[in-house]
């Protein structure tokens, strides 16, 4: 049993760090696990591999992610954060260059690239270290108006999207656009700024329409759907409709058998079949629990580069998880986006650990003279290096 007044290492981190956040990220994995379990051996079968192989591989990637995580999480230094948002953002991007320069073709894209012991997409690497970077951009910014730290973070959007397009990836495009607006809201962008920046925005989204032909497909297919193939996005409607409320239970959904994807972007859907609407309900629960419980900490901080970054990787995550869902339910075009923790996928699960590894340094605190935190709660921030 860990005293609170015992100063070791691991002792302060246990009392210091967000334990529910902790909880609710170790229930995702888990539960990501068993669905691995339910759809990917159907999928597996299909492709001609060994029906446990994206299993197998779910469990090879999970204690490598859960180390990165509890390794990051253990950071007290904003500086070190820091220096690894950038070896992320640098190393990512050099990886993303040499996808689309020799990289393979999947479904028209340029995304990944292979590293002999696994196959990666860079981009998901360099996600979290393009926020924390941005937002630490924006607090320079305003701590020192002489510093155009808005110019960096416009250069590391440009770099970053550029490099998105150029895959092309539009949905990962949108949503890193998305969290990028709002650290500059939040930074306190005047508003003919954010106006301007809107239009060019709503400019870029018609030029990809009319001239990306698989743009522009996929919103024709959402807004009509008799104006192409809609076969999965059926086949995940028809899911949800299938299981109902409580689901047919483990391992009897038929939507596994149908859908390519059934392990990764439509996992949702295998939710909703096997376990019924109250699964669907339970899982966005547990998501809303860990964003909440990191966005308590952003409004309480009054430190701008811990409250911006804590801010946008935690946008980034909910964004994430509610693009996939909206997917699933047909509320949003297709894109493919994995569900966090939760999809199979070792670039994805490698990604999310960091991203909630950074979350849980930037929102550790100080325990006061004498003592730790009684139950996690506590008042006096972490200092910076």
């Amino acid at each position: 049993m860990l005293s609170r007044t015992d100063r070791s290492y691991f002792s302060e981190w246990w009392w210091t760090v967000d334990r529910l956040a902790l909880l609710t990220c170790v229930i995702l994995m888990v539960v990501g696990l068993v669905l691995s379990l339910a759809a990917s051996p159907a999928v597996a079968v299909k492709i001609g591999v060994d029906e446990m192989f994206f299993v197998k591989k779910q469990l090879k990637f999970m204690p490598i992610a859960l180390f990165l995580m509890l390794s990051i999480s253990f950071i007290t230094s904003e500086r070190l954060l820091r220096y690894i948002a950038l070896a992320l953002f640098i190393g990512g991007a050099a990886l993303m260059v040499m996808a689309i320069v020799s990289g393979a073709s999947i479904k028209g894209s340029n995304r990944w690239i292979s590293l002999g012991f696994m196959t990666l997409q860079p981009s998901e690497v360099v996600k979290p270290g393009f926020v924390v970077l941005t937002a630490w951009a924006f607090a320079q910014g305003i701590k020192y108006p002489g510093v155009k730290g808005s110019w960096l973070a416009f250069i590391l959007f440009g770099t970053f999207a550029t490099l998105l397009i150029l895959q092309p990836d539009m949905g990962q495009t949108v949503l890193i656009a998305a969290v990028w607006f709002c650290l500059f809201i939040l930074s306190g962008a005047p508003l003919w700024i954010f106006a301007a920046l809107t239009g060019i925005f709503a400019l870029g989204s018609v030029v990809a329409y009319n001239t990306m032909s698989h743009v522009a497909s996929r919103i024709d297919r959402f807004l009509d759907p008799e104006s192409g193939d809609t076969y999965q996005v059926d086949m995940a409607l028809q899911s949800f409709m299938q299981g109902g409320w409580f689901g047919k239970g483990p391992g009897e959904s038929s939507v596994k058998s149908l859908l390519p994807d059934a392990h990764t972007d439509f996992v949702f859907a295998v939710v909703g079949e096997e376990f019924g609407i109250i699964g669907c309900l339970l899982i966005i629960a547990v998501y809303v629990l860990m964003i909440f419980s990191f966005l308590r900490h952003a409004f309480a901080i009054e430190d701008m580069f811990k409250k911006l970054a804590i801010t946008g990787l935690t946008v980034m995550f909910g964004m994430q998880a509610f693009i996939n869902m909206g997917v699933n339910l047909n509320i949003l075009p297709a894109k493919g986006m994995t569900l966090p923790f939760i999809s199979s996928g070792g670039s994805s699960l490698l990604s999310m650990s960091i991203t909630i590894g950074l979350l849980l340094a930037l929102t550790r605190r100080q325990p006061q003279a004498g003592r730790l935190p009684v139950g996690g709660m506590y008042n006096t921030p972490m200092q910076g290096v």
